[in-house]
């Protein structure tokens, strides 16, 4: 039977009594609307995806842990885009036991409304991504961080901490990473500073060659290095690692977390020098590292990118664009862009895809891409499929 002939059943036989009860109609058609919501059966890439009150879940740019039997999804809370329009709000949280199903837990993070903090209204958070530490029971969330006023120049990453799951998120810092430190993987004749050096121009041939050389590193290497998109990884050990665009975005920088997860530990490599990839997305699976990214073309979508270590301080190979659609299909990533490849709780090789459909004209907008891994000759591929449940991924 649907809801709707429930409803009307429910109405025909029950409202003379509650009005006997001090009820009316109105009343009684609100209780029964949120108790009879259409649950979500089935993933739908791009369509609108209600939460537990209907609206479309506002977690962009967002990732996903399992703990306590529950699977929590943070994201950026965006209001419609404007010119003016940054983080208004903070750092959203749900929760669901399906990954269909989501309830809205609120603000896991809010903005500071103090002009002395970083954290203040109009500055950008983007890319959150939360762990739990079992050696200290707190959660840490990290995200990449600028300040309001100066675009995309600040380059920081800040991190916030919490004795509960959902939150409330205390703001600690935010930082430009490894300052006064070399890459694990840095050859020393690296650390000498260019003859020309300062007189590059930005985009150019010979900049982008100067770039694998470590031109950024040099220039930043007292302040910190630059990170933004980013993501965070936790290995088979234990061991925990920030993973960011770094060096104007053209090269990926791995850095470990202390024990703690609230610091660096001053060890990090580059990964994909000179290659200009954001988006990045880290997942082990039967021996080998996996990291999908894309291009770095703003909100418009591109190709994404995979490669493959046997080390996540390793050589890292690039496989190719693991979309397996038409060639226009492949060539913007269904529409979006990857924020996290999701195991599913209790397996070993079922995980999801996750993306963003960025609407840069309204922001809260933006569409989630979520579609299964499958695997093609030991190697993840993604196929579109317009509705699809978990019995895909088996």
């Amino acid at each position: 039977m649907s809801h709707k002939i429930k409803l009307v059943n429910i109405l025909r036989y029950s409202l003379v009594p509650l009005r006997l009860c001090g009820l009316s109609a109105i009343h009684v058609l609100i209780c029964i609307s949120i108790n009879c919501q259409d649950l979500n059966h089935s993933f739908k890439p791009g369509q609108i995806w209600p939460d537990n009150e209907g609206r479309h879940i506002n977690a962009h740019g967002g990732g996903i842990i399992y703990y306590n039997s529950r699977y929590y999804w943070f994201g950026e809370y965006r209001s419609p885009r404007s010119a003016k329009d940054k983080s208004q709000y903070g750092v959203s949280c749900y929760s669901s036991t399906d990954l269909l199903n989501w309830k809205n837990d609120g603000l896991a993070l809010k903005v500071i409304n103090d002009t002395t903090s970083l954290l203040n209204p109009g500055c950008v958070i983007e890319r959150p991504k939360v762990l739990f530490n079992k050696k200290t029971g707190k959660f840490v969330m990290w995200f990449h961080h600028e300040l309001k006023g100066q675009g995309y120049n600040a380059a920081l990453t800040g991190v916030a901490v919490s004795d509960n799951i959902t939150g409330p998120y205390k703001y600690i810092r935010s930082l430009r990473p490894d300052a006064g430190l070399w890459p694990v993987n840095f050859p020393e004749e690296y650390k000498k500073t260019g003859p020309n050096d300062n007189n590059l121009k930005t985009g150019s041939e010979e900049w982008k060659a100067a770039v694998k050389k470590g031109l950024i590193v040099r220039r930043d290497f007292e302040g910190g290095q630059m990170a933004r998109d980013m993501t965070l990884f936790v290995d088979k050990d234990g061991k925990a690692y920030h993973i960011h665009s770094s060096e104007e975005n053209m090269t990926l920088h791995f850095a470990e977390l202390t024990d703690d997860y609230l610091n660096f530990t001053g060890k990090y490599v580059r990964v994909l020098t000179g290659e200009s990839n954001e988006a990045p997305a880290l997942f082990y699976y039967k021996g080998r590292y996996f990291l999908m990214t894309s291009g770095t073309t703003g909100w418009n979508p591109n190709a994404a990118r995979l490669a493959v270590a046997k080390n996540i301080f390793g050589e890292w190979k690039s496989i190719g664009n693991p979309c397996r659609g038409t060639e226009d299909e492949n060539k913007i990533t269904f529409g979006s862009q990857s924020t996290q490849i999701l195991q599913v709780q209790g397996t070993k090789n079922e995980f999801i895809y996750m993306g963003d459909r960025w609407i840069p004209d309204n922001l809260a907008d933006s569409r989630h891409i979520w579609l299964p891994v499958e695997w093609e000759n030991g190697y993840p591929v993604i196929r579109w499929y317009p509705n699809w449940n978990l019995s895909k991924l088996k």
